[in-house]
């Protein structure tokens, strides 16, 4: 499996939500060409989340169809459950919720042991101050800036002074801070400025009418 290694250049992670399943392949070809860093697969149950996606065995389909890290974030209630199936299928980072998590120190620990990243997300009603006991354990944390289940909806805009909150808690720690929702090349900057490292973008990729590579090209983009 790939290896994510840590840094603090702005990453671009498209979202495959808001791609068309019935050519997932082809567009995992064509996001490793226009210079994708990563592949956020999204895992939703329709209980935690409004909304049914995919699991275990599709990523691993997919896994064969591309070199590029596979970011899973899980949606889902009781995630404890599944952690060794995602790891199993191909997931290099696995992400679940602090809101489904009764002992979420616990499930960091079962997603490290795996081999995996682990991260933690917030959903945008949810304070940072979730995160005060896991941020020596965590590897990644991701900032929810709309309530999830659905693709294509709009940023929500008190997200920038939650992830300003959140850099200045991680401090000098290797830890990855992701934001996904409703990001784009006209919000990318601000996010970036805020403290994301990595940007989540769906919508903005697989709907834009010009291809892949200018739009991953402008979210990165200084």
């Amino acid at each position: 499996m790939p290896e994510i290694l840590h840094t603090h250049a702005p990453l671009v992670a498209p979202s495959i939500l808001s791609a068309d399943f019935a050519h997932l392949a082809e567009a995992l070809a064509e996001l490793e060409t226009a210079g994708a860093d990563w592949i956020h697969v999204d895992v939703m149950d329709g209980h935690f989340v409004p909304n049914l996606t995919l699991g275990p065995p599709v990523i691993e389909c997919l896994r064969k169809a591309s070199h590029l890290p596979f970011d899973v974030h899980l949606m889902i209630e009781q995630p404890e459950l599944s952690i060794t199936d995602y790891r199993d299928a191909g997931a290099d980072s696995i992400t679940v919720h602090a809101e489904a998590c009764k002992h979420l120190n616990r499930v960091i620990h079962q997603i490290k042991e795996t081999g995996a990243r682990a991260g933690v997300s917030l959903n945008p009603a949810t304070p940072v101050s979730a995160l005060e006991e896991v941020l020596d354990i965590v590897d990644l944390i991701l900032v929810m800036s709309v309530n999830p289940g659905f693709g294509g909806q709009t940023f929500i805009d008190g997200s920038l002074d939650k992830l300003a909150h959140i850099k200045q808690m991680v401090g000098s720690r290797p830890i990855f801070i992701e934001v996904d929702g409703g990001i784009s090349p006209k919000n990318a900057a601000r996010v970036r400025q805020a403290g994301a490292q990595v940007l989540v973008a769906g919508s903005a990729v697989f709907h834009a009418q010009q291809g892949f590579k200018p739009v991953i090209d402008a979210l990165r983009c200084p």
